[in-house]
């Protein structure tokens, strides 16, 4: 299969996608290489708000804009642990650059900053991540789980979480509702 690159797009759930973790997800892709791929779910909230997460890992949240901002299951693994995707990329502890605007963040520093400063201002928060193994996501792709398009960082940070989904198939021209639940192979 010929080798692809989908670092810092979207992949888009087909229809007929039947694993409970990804029906009706909009991923962002973090990373995409030759050992495999990372990703968070953007359009998932969990029953938490960044406050209450701030709260339970003793940090005060000194001002409030981001007390209700709600906390999404960014994917099925490691759910005990916090990951923020945001712009700028900034200098944390723990950041993986998906490229010169955008970071993904797992250290404590960054929550620090969050409650403290409001910084960085353009962010989410999400329990978990996707992640695939060398080839596994070509596969799928390869099996019509799922659609590609290069990611647009204005659905990411501007829209709420529930229009994320129908925004990322406008990028490619399709209606959600207009998707059918079987492919064919050319």
């Amino acid at each position: 299969m010929q080798s692809i690159n989908l670092t810092d797009h979207f992949l888009i759930a087909m229809p007929a996608m039947v694993d409970s973790y990804f029906s009706r997800t909009l991923v962002y892709i973090a990373e995409h290489n030759d050992r495999g791929a990372l990703g968070v779910i953007v359009n998932r909230p969990i029953d938490m708000s960044l406050g209450a997460l701030l709260e339970k890992i003793d940090v005060p949240l000194e001002g409030q804009s981001f007390a209700n901002l709600p906390v999404l299951f960014g994917g099925p693994v490691q759910t005990d642990r916090g990951f923020v995707l945001h712009r700028p990329v900034g200098q944390w502890q723990s950041t993986l650059a998906v490229n010169e605007q955008v970071g993904l963040t797992s250290s404590r520093d960054i929550l620090q900053s969050v409650a403290r400063h409001g910084q960085p201002r353009d962010l989410m928060v999400t329990l978990g991540y996707a992640g695939w193994s060398a080839g596994q996501l070509e596969h799928e792709l390869a099996q019509n789980a799922w659609l590609t398009v290069p990611a647009e960082l204005r659905i990411l940070f501007e829209l709420p979480y529930e229009e994320r989904l129908a925004s990322a198939l406008e990028l490619l021209g399709v209606n959600l509702t207009n998707l059918a639940d079987e492919a064919g192979h050319a």
